[in-house]
């Protein structure tokens, strides 16, 4: 009999000096948020649960996030079904009359907002690791501080945020403890494949909306992709195991959208991704002059909503959102409030259209979304006021992409109410700063198209016109030499009109040379330096600006530059 005990001690010691699977031991309660305090003590502490049917010891285990790890832990046997507490050492006292505690050295500074908290085992593989949100909670009044967030079933642990919610003990929490919010919360949905982002011409990233399966992630069989590429090798990357690195063969070329499809890929439950899953790939570039422009602003928002910027990619090109910037200007016109559009990799193809805003559940709220997953959160937006203010779009080097000096005079003249009423843009090709190119979104839409077409979406083509001014210097003074300038046009189509006016360079008309001239494939209209009412102007230069326009919507403007010039008596 003692032989026997003795043979089950040690076969007990050695199943908990084992190298762990993933999930054996799992983070199943995070206090990261101690104050304002509601029962609990004021430190940060996680918990950990062990989930498998034996004993296993913590040894040299250690914790961390982002910023770094601990030290590791000391050693100890943490039975099945079993709780512990890991907190700084100076935490220990208070919490030691809540259960088991282990204290390490370098405890992570827990984030309120969100962090990313991994558990390591005395190997340093990744045993179970939680990129918690302050939207976990799923309770206003809770998220504020003194509650922890809970693990629902410890058997789904990577189900993600729809296994967590703040506690319900009047404690605040349940260190030591099941916990408040235990329950069943069986995991049947496959991974999805959210998108992906590029590491450099042969490497992309695919992001999934959960972790998966390291063996099926990293099986080259379980991808295609198209455009006459292939992938050379997969892996599927710690710590949250929701990311896979596929490697390519060959380099990937610009201004090429890939698709790529997977399938057979299983979440730790064992759920498989069965028809393909699909998501576009590509290699991004610089942004510049225009390529994305700014689409939609909703300034003026209801109370119970937040500022919104719409983004339209207008070019070729693929773009990466952390590389491009939303900002206003202060007092001084200087810019200012320079704000990463996304702190994350992430992919902006042609034709998208990307919101920036603070809350994507308050935009739903409150406008039709129809592409939740083109909405990128900001924890704050540069401010935007009510009546005039600027929004400009910058790349990587601090250059401007596009820039709107907004008005609300631009709004409808017959709206009652601009609150929660969003300014479009009617021509994506048209010119940013033109009042005439913005309208208030329709009320049929509900007053504004966040992530897709505007309501009041109209493309002016251009013309193919040409206007040539001879000579750009011209003395009207009856010598018989230069005292005419000839506005020459050209048109590569028929059914065109015209409308010339003369500014002068502070920018007032002085002449109405044309007013809805009927065109054909080429002609001219020639000035003599005088005004509307046949006087001389003075010398100086002038702006002559031409509108050719058609039936059909389409419209090109110019503006040339002419100077008038006298001979001194």
């Amino acid at each position: 009999m003692r032989i026997l005990f003795l043979l089950l001690a040690t076969f007990c010691l050695l199943t908990a000096l084992h190298s762990q699977d993933r999930y054996d031991v799992v983070i199943d309660e995070i206090m990261a948020d101690p104050a304002p305090q509601v029962g609990l003590p004021n430190n940060e502490w996680i918990e950990l649960k062990n989930t498998s049917p034996v004993p296993v010891n913590l040894q040299n285990w250690r914790i961390g996030d982002a910023t770094g790890q601990s030290g590791p832990m000391p050693n100890f046997i943490l039975q099945p079904d079993s709780f512990v507490i890991v907190c700084t050492g100076s935490a220990v006292a208070a919490m030691s009359s809540y259960g088991a505690v282990i204290p390490v050295t370098s405890f992570p500074s827990l984030d309120n907002s969100g962090d990313q908290i991994f558990l390591k085992d005395a190997n340093g593989a990744v045993i179970h690791a939680v990129s918690y949100s302050d939207k976990w909670y799923q309770n206003a009044v809770k998220a504020n501080g003194g509650w922890t967030l809970e693990m629902i079933d410890t058997k789904s642990p990577c189900a993600g945020s729809d296994n967590w919610k703040a506690s319900t003990d009047p404690a605040g929490g349940t260190p030591g403890k099941k916990n408040s919010a235990d329950a069943v919360n069986d995991d049947q949905t496959p991974p999805s494949l959210l998108r992906t982002y590029t590491v450099d011409s042969k490497t992309i990233i695919a992001v999934f909306d959960e972790p998966v399966d390291s063996s099926s992630g990293a099986a080259v069989s379980n991808y295609i992709i198209d455009g006459g590429m292939t992938i050379s090798s997969a892996v599927t990357l710690p710590p949250l195991f929701d990311k896979v690195q596929l490697n390519l063969a060959g380099e990937m070329s610009l201004k090429t959208v890939y698709n790529i499809k997977v399938s057979n890929i299983t979440d730790c439950r064992g759920n498989r991704i069965g028809s393909y899953d699909h998501a576009k790939a590509g290699l991004p570039e610089e942004a510049t002059s225009r390529d994305m422009v700014i689409n939609e602003i909703l300034f003026n928002p209801r109370s119970n909503a937040y500022d919104y910027v719409e983004f339209y990619n207008r070019s070729s090109k693929v773009f990466d959102a952390s590389k491009m910037f939303i900002a206003n200007r202060n007092g001084s016109n200087a810019i200012s409030s320079v704000t990463a559009l996304s702190s994350a990799p992430r992919l902006i193809f042609p034709g998208d259209y990307i919101v920036s805003t603070v809350s994507l559940s308050g935009l739903q709220g409150n406008y039709l979304v129809k592409e939740p997953e083109n909405v990128l959160e900001l924890s704050s937006l540069p401010s935007f006021p009510d009546d005039n203010g600027f929004v400009l779009l910058l790349n990587s080097q601090g250059d401007i992409i596009d820039e709107v000096d907004y008005d609300h005079s631009w709004q409808f003249k017959l709206i009652d109410n601009e609150d929660g009423v969003a300014l479009e843009r009617i021509d994506p090709d048209g010119v940013s700063q033109d009042p005439g190119n913005w309208h208030s979104a329709a009320s049929t839409a509900g007053y504004g198209t966040p992530t897709y077409k505007n309501s009041q979406y109209k493309q002016t083509h251009s013309i193919n016109a040409s206007i040539e001014i001879i000579p750009k210097i011209f003395s009207p003074d009856n010598d018989g030499r230069d005292d005419i300038t000839t506005i020459q046009y050209k048109m590569a189509d028929p059914g065109n009109a015209a409308n010339i006016t003369i500014f002068d360079a502070a920018g007032r008309p002085v002449r109405n040379l044309v007013q809805n001239a009927i065109l054909g494939s080429n002609g001219y209209w020639n000035w003599d330096g005088l005004d509307d009412k046949g006087r001389k102007l003075p010398v100086g230069t002038y702006i002559v600006y031409t509108e050719i326009f058609n039936l059909q919507g389409k419209k090109q403007k110019f503006k040339n530059t002419v100077v008038l010039a006298r001979k001194l008596n």
